[in-house]
């Protein structure tokens, strides 16, 4: 299995690509980019619960420690709870050692600036071309690092608490029941906590070990949650909250045990706060149609940017936008921090169910319906660069951006392909407003697709 590296930082498989070897010249590279912008940096490290996460953390502190890096680690700590630690010491970045929705298998470096923000795109690259020079900075024993341990969670919580919008009165008031789903990593302790600290007191936790061994497949779909969506049902809950394994993701359950479009995740939340202030929304070219329709009840603008949690950041911070994020279920406020947060969606659900007085069901329904359907198609020997630039010229009838690989616009609904990040692979997305239509304008591009790979 090869390494997968890109501006963001690096992923694959431990032992397979992903080893001590490279983790140290990852780390190294990084830690010599953080040594251009101060003089004794401060990193913070922090990582979700797979099995490799202790030596990974091991490895990349020593590593670090060893060319001048002061480390503080985190721990078991959510990705949200790790960007906020790095504003919280003003360190100068942050390690966050998750592979995110892949197999437990995996894992991965990912790399945040000063701000607690992915590293832009000219960042990124900086560090990935003193990887490739394998710099490691040379250092005296009276230069390493110092390393310390700090649990940043309640900062995290605390914080959540403190935003304008935030009354636990109020949801404590409503009793609610909630199931949490942990995925046998961070978000079965960070979620209850921040629960607990809203004053739910009826919390009950599925996979809620944080052993790293996944109790099934890691990305919040609806087709890896039967045993979930089975036992929200089965407790008569107000509602489940199914996180990723860094818990940087949200999807919903409702109180009547179906699961909610995890493209609805940020729907809801821009609902939730225009009921309350404007603002600009910012999202990613292949989220849903359903936010432009919600945008519309309240007069709201909405900007598009590429795939990418900076990329949405980046627009957000360019138009102002009151609120972000992406149709994966991260939700992006300013006021907390400029990062997916699924703890700060997790507490904007329930603070609209208390202060409404509504169910998740009834309030789901009245948000606009698509189906998106969501396909892979492994690269293999496709060259994805030209399979793309010749999609665009076949559909060029039709509205096409080239932002970020292909997006085809229809009356009826559009299709995005783009090359992914993480894994070899072309994601094909594509939304309508029923299943058939939605899977036949996937299944119609990626047809188009094999008949140019047939052709040569």
């Amino acid at each position: 299995m090869t390494l997968i590296a890109s501006i963001s930082g690096i992923r694959g498989v431990f032992g397979s690509g992903l080893d001590a070897a490279e983790l140290v010249r990852y780390a190294a590279a990084y830690g010599a980019w953080c040594l251009g912008r101060s003089s004794r940096p401060h990193v913070v490290i922090g990582r979700d619960a797979r099995v490799s996460g202790p030596v990974c953390a091991q490895i990349i502190d020593g590593t670090l420690r060893s060319i001048g890096c002061d480390v503080t680690d985190a721990g078991l700590a959510t990705t949200p709870t790790v960007a906020m630690a790095v504003e919280a010491e003003k360190a100068t970045g942050a390690v966050v050692i998750s592979a995110s929705h892949n197999p437990a298998e995996w894992n991965a470096l990912k790399l945040l600036n000063e701000k607690g923000e992915y590293l832009s795109p000219r960042e990124g690259r900086e560090v990935m071309q003193l990887a490739e020079r394998r710099a490691m900075p040379a250092s005296s024993c009276r230069q390493i690092g110092t390393s310390r341990s700090r649990d940043y969670l309640d900062h995290h919580v605390r914080a959540i608490l403190a935003l304008s919008f935030c009354r636990a009165d109020a949801v404590a008031e409503r009793n609610f029941s909630v199931v949490v789903d942990g995925i046998n990593s961070v978000g079965a302790i960070a979620l209850p906590r921040l629960l607990e600290a809203l004053g739910v007191r009826r919390i009950k936790v599925v996979n809620a070990e944080p052993t790293g061994l996944f109790a099934h497949p890691a990305e919040p779909l609806p087709e890896h949650l039967g045993d979930t969506l089975r036992f929200v049902r089965q407790e008569g809950a107000d509602l489940g909250l199914v996180v990723d394994p860094d818990a940087d993701r949200l999807a919903l359950i409702d109180d009547e045990g179906r699961y909610v479009s995890e493209e609805l995740t940020q729907v809801l939340a821009a609902d939730f706060l225009w009921r309350r202030q404007s603002g600009p929304f910012v999202t990613n070219l292949s989220s849903s149609r359903a936010i432009e329709d919600v945008a519309a009840r309240y007069g709201m603008p909405v900007y598009r940017s590429a795939v990418g949690e900076i990329n949405v950041v980046k627009k957000m911070q360019e138009t102002g936008a009151l609120l972000g994020g992406e149709g994966n279920g991260g939700v992006i406020l300013p006021e907390l921090h400029y990062g997916r947060d699924g703890l700060l969606g997790a507490a904007m659900i329930l603070q609209h169910l208390a202060d409404e007085g509504t169910t998740l069901a009834a309030w789901s329904r009245s948000m606009p319906r698509y189906v998106l359907s969501k396909n892979r198609l492994p690269l293999g020997t496709i060259s994805a660069e030209r399979a793309l630039s010749r999609v665009a010229g076949r559909y060029r009838g039709h509205k096409v951006s080239t932002l970020d690989g292909v997006k085809i616009d229809f009356d009826d609904g559009w299709v995005s392909l783009r090359k992914s990040n993480t894994e070899p692979i072309l994601r094909v997305y594509a939304e309508a407003r029923t299943r058939a239509q939605a899977d036949r304008l996937a299944a119609d591009v990626m047809e188009e697709i094999g008949r140019q790979t047939r052709s040569g």
